[in-house]
């Protein structure tokens, strides 16, 4: 059995089966439904259900609340219809333009940056070569059945391989792999390009760029995205830890502040000692652009990291900072610690 799902105000249309979500039906059919984690975390894929009814799985009160489902709000990566539905989303062009594919990809090389965060370079097959656009990700499959997402870190044309920056959590299913037993030379698969998070070059808007511990990689992406795109639009770049050390990239974005024109870059630490000799800026990453950016109103926000952090910037952005809604873009990178 399968039903049908209409998209408006596009009136788009796509199939989806018995026992799957609206967003993986959607992804299937190369619909731009707007969305980050796929599993009821970060409620990037919320919109309406106008008709029809649909369940929803396992996923966080935050998300989506109880009230805000009563007033038939739903996250379409956790909704399986049981009729047809007609959905309220705003679509993201661009997002369907390349294939997903599962592919095999050899580890070329780990590098460790800081104590808990390592650079994987992936190389793929000698005969493929994935498109994808910068700012979106990829899902290890893992062989349990389990799946493990991180962000591409370098944009399409950039390097030989793909790179991706990953922090050791304790006991992780993947990252305890990755820092203890995986080396280089061995077999992954992934699938990919996932997600809606990447650079909307339809504007010349000022860019401002928020990012948490390595939610780094897919900003440092859509920056080698505006370099290469010979782009004049201005950039800022914050980028928070909880020491300095979390910035494991620093002398990077240091040479972007030098040598890029109309780039600025904010290292903002949030625990830093007397040790650390810290003389920039303090607190919570997301608060600096606030007090820099009385009014964002003419500027597109591009936001990574921990949920707390992307979700303190959406609300603050729009509600102090006259930020329009639509301009705010996100990708919260949740754990299995945020999922539980």
């Amino acid at each position: 059995m399968s039903f049908q799902v209409t998209v408006q105000p596009s009136g788009r249309q796509f199939v989806c089966d018995e026992g799957e979500t609206i967003l993986n039906a959607a992804i299937r059919a190369g619909v731009g439904l707007p969305y980050g984690c796929k599993n009821g975390a970060c409620s990037s894929c919320k919109g309406k259900l106008v008709s029809g009814k649909v369940t929803h799985g396992a996923h966080q009160e935050k998300a989506l609340p109880v009230k805000e489902e009563e007033l038939g709000f739903s996250l379409f990566c956790c909704a399986t219809p049981h009729s047809d539905v007609t959905i309220e989303a705003r679509e993201v062009t661009g997002v369907g333009e390349f294939p997903i594919r599962k592919m095999p990809t050899r580890i070329a090389k780990i590098d460790k940056v800081a104590d808990d965060v390592v650079v994987i370079s992936l190389q793929l097959p000698a005969s493929e070569r994935l498109q994808y656009l910068a700012g979106q990700y990829v899902e290890f499959l893992l062989r349990d059945g389990k799946r493990r997402s991180y962000s591409m870190a370098n944009a399409p044309h950039k390097d030989e391989h793909i790179t991706l920056h990953i922090r050791h959590m304790p006991g992780g299913l993947f990252t305890d792999q990755v820092f203890n037993t995986l080396k280089e030379r061995d077999i992954l698969r992934f699938e990919g390009p996932l997600g809606t998070f990447f650079l909307r070059e339809d504007s010349d808007k000022p860019i401002v760029l928020l990012a948490s511990g390595t939610g780094f990689a897919p900003i440092k992406a859509l920056v080698e995205q505006v370099i290469h795109n010979d782009s004049k639009r201005a950039m800022t770049l914050y980028w928070g830890g909880r020491r300095p050390q979390d910035l494991y990239m620093h002398a990077l974005c240091e040479e972007w502040a030098r040598t890029i024109p109309n780039f600025t870059y904010v290292p903002v630490i949030s625990d830093a000692n007397d040790a650390d000799h810290w003389t920039g800026r303090t607190g919570f990453v997301h608060q600096a652009v606030v007090d820099d950016f009385a009014d964002l109103s003419n500027h597109q926000v591009y936001a990574c990291g921990a949920p707390i952090v992307v979700e303190s910037a959406q609300r603050d952005f729009i509600a102090l900072c006259k930020l329009p809604a639509e301009e705010f873009y996100a990708d919260a990178f949740t754990s299995e610690a945020d999922l539980a």
